[in-house]
């Protein structure tokens, strides 16, 4: 679909099934359908997601509780991240999704109307424990120039740290020093490509551990 009018038909049929009279262009609306006995249905359309359609869509919260938002169902990669992220700010807006597939295929992704999330205690408890674990304030301002400071960045800094200093350790040597009690199984995941195994438990710095002590300096100074 290329135009935003292209979305009309197979909405307004949709609307026409469940017994509502439809029509387009209605004041500041694109789309008002009307019922005996139920308050008018609105819907914006848009070819895709933006933040001038949502913004459209709460203004026609004014004048009725039921505001859909339309749109061409996405495509690509990242489609079903987006579709999911923007399902998720409509529930929380109150506002209802629709969305119209290539094909004229329609689909009500969610009703409009009051909602509430559910939190999450698992991830409560992650947050805080990464707060816990981040030492400093690393990322004051944003991510660094290299990206963002997580705890584990850190520890494996401290790692890192301790092989350019003393040289080939035991993992359970670097463990006591530097007070990463993971150190061996840092080391060996060896996410960054900064730890090389030169005989079991025993590993060395590799240059781009090397480098990555020189290109995370400030974030290490921080957690010092």
């Amino acid at each position: 679909m290329d135009r935003e009018q292209d979305l009309y038909p197979p909405i307004k049929a949709l609307l026409e099934r469940q017994g509502y009279t439809v029509k387009g262009e209605v004041g500041a609306a694109d789309i008002v359908a009307v019922r005996e006995g139920d308050e008018p249905v609105i819907v914006e359309l848009k070819l895709r997601f933006s933040l001038a359609l949502f913004h459209q869509a709460i203004m026609r919260l004014k004048v009725s509780d039921q505001v859909y938002i339309g749109v061409c169902k996405p495509k690509g990669r990242s489609a079903r991240r987006a579709l999911k992220d923007n399902l998720a700010l409509c529930r929380r807006l109150g506002l209802g999704l629709i969305t119209v597939r290539a094909d004229g295929t329609v689909e009500v992704q969610c009703d409009p109307g009051p909602y509430a999330p559910r939190k999450s205690k698992v991830k409560t408890k992650r947050l805080l424990r990464e707060f816990d674990r981040l030492e400093g304030d690393p990322n004051a301002g944003g991510a660094t120039r290299h990206g963002i400071v997580t705890a584990y960045r850190q520890d494996a800094l401290k790692c890192a740290a301790h092989l350019a200093e003393c040289g080939a350790t035991k993992g359970s040597e670097v463990a006591k020093a530097t007070g990463v009690p993971e150190a061996t199984r840092l080391m060996r995941d060896n996410h960054y490509g900064w730890f090389d195994k030169v005989e079991k438990g025993v590993y060395d710095l590799t240059s781009a551990g090397q480098d990555g002590l020189k290109h995370w300096a400030y974030s290490w100074e921080q957690s010092d």
